[in-house]
């Protein structure tokens, strides 16, 4: 349910982000919490560079948000590797954030949450 849920956002998000006024923005400032030690952390990651947080990195591929004379929103394409993964570094999340909507695609990881509090310009 939660997945056709992020599928509908991201084509409403995505597809029609130049019909519905959404503008591309540089900079992605999100929330991280080390659930661990309780430690909140504000990133501010350029589009296309790199971020570290712990064993995370996070890649912002886009971040649109809205006009300032609409309702404030934003959302995120980011992927999200960790270094401790199975896996080597692949992938453990791969898709849209949205900072109005933070519970319907987000980061499933034991140790670390990420949440996107705005797109903006640098």
């Amino acid at each position: 349910m939660r997945a056709l849920a992020a599928i509908l956002l991201l084509t409403a998000a995505g597809g029609a982000a130049a019909q519905q006024g959404w503008v591309a923005q540089r900079v992605a400032e999100l929330q991280a919490l080390d659930k661990v030690t309780a430690r909140v952390t504000t990133l501010r990651v350029p589009v296309n560079a790199p971020a570290q947080f712990g064993s995370l990195t996070i890649t912002v591929r886009a971040c649109n948000a809205r006009p300032p004379d609409e309702v404030p929103d934003s959302a995120a394409w980011m992927e999200i590797a960790d270094s401790r993964a199975p896996a080597n570094g692949a992938a453990v999340f791969r898709g849209w954030m949205f900072a109005n909507a933070p519970g319907v695609n987000m980061l499933q990881h034991p140790v670390y949450d990420i949440r996107v509090m705005e797109c903006r310009a640098p």
